[in-house]
């Protein structure tokens, strides 16, 4: 009898172990879009008296970076890291940390947002996603100060997945992780909803408005930059 009970224990054991291990493996797996890309930029000659920037986001912040750089001239070096990947993506925290290789030795502030691809994932994976991003970012610079930058609204559903009501989840969602962890916002989300005429397409804006958005990203870090 007690070999009996020995046998099923083991086979019940094995049985939750390759359960485990199967939703393990699932709940890591990527889900890639048709292109897949990463994109870093940095000043060809920073100045060593001032503190380095990094703006990482996907091309709604490549959109903005150049406009952000120009504002930034003579407060910070900014550097941009962009990727198609987004928060619920378990490639995000080893493109944070690949990107350690060819990053400055410290960031003072990290402005971030990986909120507009990754719609095969849902929300809920989409905010499970936010504290492994918000590790890896912290390893890439433990002396930064973080600040989240909501997502932006689209001008109507994209064929791509994104909705209006779907990134309005992902930013209530995010904000409350956010706010848990006493990271800054910059609401670019409420900002661009008052600049829908500016839209190219969908999901981007136009060089005027992703003018907008630079100026309330580098008041934003600015800010933070002050406090240091």
């Amino acid at each position: 009898m007690l070999r009996r009970h020995f046998v099923i224990l083991l086979a019940v054991l094995t049985l939750c172990f390759f359960a485990g291990t199967t939703w393990t493996a699932a709940r890591a797996q990527s889900v890639p879009e048709k292109i897949e890309w990463t994109w870093a930029d940095r000043p060809e000659h920073p100045d060593p008296s001032l503190p380095n920037v990094l703006l990482l986001g996907d091309s709604i912040t490549r959109g903005y970076y150049p406009e952000t750089v120009r504002l930034l001239a003579g407060h910070a070096n900014c550097y941009l890291f962009a990727t198609s990947a987004s928060s619920g993506d378990p490639r995000l925290p080893k493109q944070i940390a690949a990107y350690s290789d060819i990053a400055p030795p410290a960031f003072a502030v990290i402005h971030f947002n990986n909120g507009m691809h990754g719609w095969a994932y849902t929300e809920q994976q989409y905010n499970n996603g936010l504290p492994s991003q918000i590790s890896a970012l912290r390893q890439l610079a433990p002396h930064a100060t973080l600040i989240w930058a909501t997502i932006t609204p689209v001008l109507k559903a994209d064929d791509g997945g994104a909705t209006n009501p779907r990134i309005d989840e992902r930013n209530r969602l995010a904000l409350a992780l956010m706010q848990q962890q006493h990271i800054a916002i910059d609401d670019q989300h409420t900002l661009m909803l008052d600049h829908q005429n500016l839209h190219q397409g969908n999901i981007h804006f136009t060089t005027a408005g992703s003018a907008i958005q630079a100026q309330q990203a580098a008041q934003s870090i600015l800010k933070l930059l002050s406090q240091r």
